[in-house]
């Protein structure tokens, strides 16, 4: 990459650092560093949620469903707006004024002021693994994007890059330090998008005639999509805005009921149609190049054969002039680390809070949520070093916490009477069933999720244990 691509990226690195110093000197205690003290507006709330959500690896995802499939890909995203909306309306005015009058830090914690420790300490363990999962999503997904920008990095050179940039913001910042970096984050990748990469590409390319030409006809419907897929993806993506821990703390974050639901329909519009069109379009075009022969110089003389998932940061790399690509890859940089340090503050308040137990009013627990954040933080790039698929990764993560946690939530907000060892053996049985589908690669009927699996013994659990 060019001095000067190289430079803007330097600069984005260092601001975003910068900011996680900030903060750093601004908390005072483990409610600053987990929830914002309680007391954020909705703009920032809901743009961190978006850049959350959509982050890295629907960022990534997204292009390489683009590159497989076309606009129709955009429909993943379709099921974050209704899960963003849904949860507005069912779930926030249910939750927020619990958090704050309990003075909540996790979403386990709700769990515990309803069935009591034991279920809150196994949705502790269930959402830490799943956030760990999912955190290493993310860096993979950065990975995957420095490698197909820098052709001298290998992926674990990479990830120890990617993952040593996020760690060390979310580890000294906190939750003020996320939300505020993903404010400024997703503003880089809107304006990287609109302005910059789907324009620069679309040019390039040879504009509407040549790139309908080069592929076939279905990569520019919304209907080259199977029912089982939109199933698949509403199974898994819609319940996780009722069970996702990064959520519930934003969430506690908001000032109020009025701020929270706001700034879940903003989450919501900006993830469908906005970022969903974008991220497959690109996807899409990034198709274009390959059957063009743009990507030949890296040994990629059609698309067969090629990773979809570096499609995206191959096209930037042959398509954008110097400093522009700089621009660029700080905008999807940014994308990946809003919500790899998220995810990272999530499972590193599960393990603090609701494993160790560690009391927030202890003035040493803000620094042994630091400690922990680092360890954390670690364990994740080293599992990503054994991944190979963004998508995967991140889907199954969302899969293990949906299967155990979604049926208890549900009681948690409508039964009339708690049923805490119904609640328990629900999250056994639906969590670790989904898990051990997935480990053993075990098939599904009619290519259905294990989800679907999961949360279906889930609910029988639930139903049929009297207490």
């Amino acid at each position: 990459m060019n001095i000067i691509d190289s430079i803007v990226f330097i600069v984005y690195m260092i601001v975003v650092l910068a900011i996680g110093f900030y903060y750093y000197r601004k908390n005072k205690n483990a409610s600053d560093y987990y929830v914002g003290g309680n007391n954020m507006g909705s703009w920032h709330i809901g743009l961190s949620v978006v850049a959350t959500d959509v982050g890295g690896g629907f960022s990534i995802g997204l292009g390489g469903l683009g590159f497989v499939m076309g606009l129709s890909g955009s429909w993943m995203l379709f099921t974050g707006l209704v899960g963003a909306w849904l949860s507005a309306v069912l779930l926030i005015p249910k939750v927020i004024k619990q958090g704050h009058e309990l003075k909540l830090l996790t979403f386990p914690e709700l769990l515990k002021h309803n069935y009591g420790k034991h279920v809150a300490m196994v949705a502790g363990v269930i959402s830490f693994i799943g956030y760990l999962g999912f955190t290493a999503s993310q860096l993979l997904a950065g990975a995957k994007l420095a490698v197909g920008t820098f052709p001298e990095l290998n992926l674990n050179h990479a990830l120890i890059i990617m993952g040593g940039i996020a760690l060390l913001y979310t580890v000294f910042g906190g939750i003020k330090a996320v939300i505020y970096t993903d404010t400024f984050q997703w503003i880089i990748l809107m304006i990287g998008l609109i302005f910059v990469g789907i324009p620069m590409a679309y040019s390039a390319l040879g504009g509407f005639e040549t790139i309908s030409k080069t592929l076939p006809k279905e990569f520019f419907s919304l209907t080259n999509i199977t029912w089982i897929d939109l199933l698949n993806w509403s199974i898994t993506i819609i319940p996780i805005w009722f069970v996702g821990m990064t959520l519930y703390q934003r969430i506690y974050a908001c000032r109020d009921e009025k701020t929270a639901k706001k700034a879940w329909y903003i989450a919501g519009i900006f993830e469908y149609p906005f970022m969903a069109f974008m991220g497959v379009a690109l996807g899409l075009l990034a198709r274009v190049a390959a059957e063009q022969g743009l990507f030949a110089a890296e040994g990629f003389v059609s698309a067969a054969g090629m990773d979809p998932e570096i499609g995206l940061p191959m096209l930037l790399k042959n398509v954008l002039p110097i400093g522009l690509m700089g621009l660029m890859l700080s905008a999807y940089f940014s994308a990946i680390m809003s919500t790899a340090d998220s995810c990272l503050l999530a499972a590193s308040g599960n393990f603090t809070t609701d494993i160790l137990g560690l009391k927030s009013d202890n003035p040493k627990t803000i620094r042994m949520s630091q400690i922990i954040t680092f360890v954390i933080g670690f364990a994740a790039i080293l599992l990503a070093t054994v991944m190979t698929s963004v998508l995967d990764l991140m889907l199954s993560s969302y899969a293990f916490m949906v299967s155990g946690l979604l049926i208890p939530v549900l009681g948690m907000l409508y039964a009339k009477k708690k049923k805490p060892l119904a609640a328990l053996l629900a999250m056994l049985l639906g969590g670790f069933s989904t898990l051990l589908i997935m480990l053993f690669k075990i098939d599904i009927p009619f290519g259905f999720d294990p989800i679907l699996i999961g949360v279906t013994i889930s609910l029988l659990t639930y139903l049929s244990v009297k207490k």
